[in-house]
């Protein structure tokens, strides 16, 4: 289930403040919610798959804690990656 080095290439170029910036938050909420969607897209197939769902739990708290940080942090450049990624603002 683990991104391919050119796909996560191109979405920390898209997302990151440098071309290796791979632990700024917003690249990091970018990866996450990649790897969300397609462990998502993943169980609607397999239905029975339990750890696979305890892995997808474990992703989805920890978007969501880094995005009540990022939120906190720097607002404007949370809304607007909330917009761009096309997730829920519920924190």
């Amino acid at each position: 289930m683990a991104l391919d080095s050119a796909k996560k290439q191109e979405i920390v170029t898209k997302y990151g403040r440098s071309d290796t910036d791979t632990g700024s938050s917003e690249v990091q909420i970018a990866l996450l919610t990649v790897r969300i969607a397609e462990l998502t897209e993943h169980l609607k197939i397999f239905k029975k798959d339990h750890a696979s769902r305890l892995g997808l739990l474990k992703l989805v708290g920890k978007r969501r804690r880094l995005m009540r940080y990022f939120k906190r942090t720097q607002k404007d450049a949370y809304h607007k990656l909330v917009a761009d990624l096309g997730i829920r603002d519920n924190i």
